[in-house]
């Protein structure tokens, strides 16, 4: 009997180490590999802890997911949630400041694909800090960086429920208009710049049911000369960059109507920047000013 009882309590111990043992065990613990978008690939040991997201995206993100108090600094770009601005800010998003960034002792380091980023991501993989560089230009970048970024904090169930709904409200959000009105969007004033089919604010426009007169434009953005802007004649004029809602006019753009006659749409919030979880309410919100617009 004696025998029975020793065996039986040796049992429910090692029951129990093992349950205390895979209780201690971050979800999705193990090697995990991550691809970026440009060529990057690297491999945790672990699910990312502590991380640095160079990026209002991805930060953003992060926060989506729920894995906010993994993110170790943040760029003086991430202004959403408010929580992040809780973050130390690692200052700007582009040429960042390495010593900053290593001082946040980050097991992963997130960047904006860009050649001013080139050179410190590669020293970031030569000091052995998981760097990845990842393009968040249009509105399906969202729902893949959320599932990518589940993974990497062994989130997976959140980062696919916040892609999913994600997928739903902006398809619910998005008008069945086809005559919609025609939009000029104005990116920056010196040289006259646009937002050409590469960006998601493009899509955003496009799916309130606008027209983006420069849609043939394959790139996210280029610079246009006032004469094509003439020819294209749009019915508005929408300015979401939040350096020029209170720029003047200059008399050259009254060459175009929608200037000279201030059919012109200043729009606010940074989900109008960057695609983010936010879209849907933005695509929403731009619809119900288009909706009476010829």
């Amino acid at each position: 009997m004696g025998g029975f009882i020793f065996d039986t309590f040796r049992h429910l111990r090692l029951t129990c180490l093992v349950l205390l043992a895979a209780c201690a065990t971050p979800r999705g613990a193990g090697p995990i590999a991550l691809a970026g978008d440009v060529g990057d690939t690297v491999r945790l040991a672990a699910p990312a802890t502590r991380v640095a997201s160079l990026q209002p995206t991805t930060t953003e993100l992060l926060f989506a997911i729920g894995a906010g108090e993994l993110v170790v600094g943040r760029t003086t770009w991430c202004d959403a949630p408010a929580a992040a601005l809780a973050v130390p800010s690692l200052g700007d998003g582009l040429n960042p400041n390495l010593e900053a960034i290593v001082a946040a002792d980050p097991d992963l380091v997130l960047l904006y694909p860009s050649a001013l980023n080139d050179a410190a991501a590669a020293r970031l993989g030569e000091l052995g800090i998981a760097t990845l560089r990842l393009r968040t230009n249009r509105l399906a970048d969202v729902p893949r960086l959320a599932r990518l970024l589940g993974h990497a904090t062994g989130r997976d169930a959140e980062g696919d429920s916040v892609a999913t709904r994600f997928e739903r409200e902006l398809a619910a959000a998005t008008t069945t208009r086809i005559d919609g009105p025609t939009v000029f969007i104005l990116a920056w004033d010196q040289p006259l710049t646009t937002i050409g089919a590469g960006s998601f604010l493009s899509e955003v426009v496009q799916r309130a049911g606008g027209r983006n007169v420069f849609a043939e434009l394959a790139s996210a953005s280029a610079p246009v000369s006032l004469e094509a802007v003439i020819a294209r004649d749009p019915s508005l004029v929408l300015v979401p960059a939040a350096e020029l809602r209170d720029t003047a006019i200059r008399p050259e753009w009254n060459a175009v109507p929608a200037f000279r006659e201030r059919r012109i749409l200043r729009v606010t919030g940074s989900e109008y920047l960057r695609p983010t979880p936010r879209a849907p309410g933005a695509v929403r919100a731009l619809a119900a000013r288009l909706a009476d617009v010829k």
